[in-house]
């Protein structure tokens, strides 16, 4: 009989598939479900086979919302991204959080790279981000919202893989390599 932390893994990549299939079906993460990602993440807390205590709860679900805010911020990511990523936050606590934000970012990536290759977009996507990276670098001489208007304005690939599919791809690769490591998904 599987442990009662894989039950815990398998309601968080429930709740991360049905937020991924709404993503891609009609692009947008509705407030019930992010909502319920946090709310459940602080429930799983409470409990003593919980992944992290309540207060590590909080901490992680502030950074997951910081990370992606700043994102949200420059157009790159939506508010439904935001309001998931507070809550794998809240099921994960902070260092996790960091790690399946690195690891999305990773996944977004090299979709975001063969999808330009196969759409013949590549040298564009890499033209747009060379000129991000420089803008970002004279955001002082600019003006941030210079820097924000060349982001929205500057998009390389048609219909972009929504970001709630890296997130669960990410989440399973953290969980897998938990569990390869043994350390909490015995």
């Amino acid at each position: 009989m599987p442990s009662p932390h894989w039950w815990i893994a398998a309601a968080l990549l429930t709740l991360l598939s049905v937020a991924a299939w709404t993503d891609l079906k009609w692009r947008r993460i509705p407030n019930w479900l992010t909502a319920t990602v946090v709310v459940a993440g602080f429930a799983q807390s409470l409990v003593a086979v919980g992944w992290s205590t309540p207060f590590w709860a909080f901490c992680g679900m502030i950074l997951g919302f910081v990370l992606t805010f700043l994102m949200y911020a420059v157009g790159g990511r939506g508010a439904g991204d935001v309001k998931l990523m507070a809550g794998i936050g809240a099921w994960l606590g902070p260092l996790a959080t960091w790690w399946v934000f690195a690891l999305a970012a990773i996944v977004s990536l090299i979709v975001a790279l063969v999808q330009a290759a196969i759409q013949g977009k590549l040298r564009n996507l890499l033209n747009n981000a060379a000129l991000m990276l420089l803008n970002t670098f004279h955001v002082k001489q600019l003006g941030a919202e210079h820097v924000i208007d060349t982001g929205r304005r500057t998009r390389s690939i048609d219909n972009p893989m929504p970001n709630a599919v890296h997130v669960w791809i990410a989440t399973i690769a953290w969980l897998m390599f938990v569990y390869w490591r043994g350390s909490v998904l015995k």
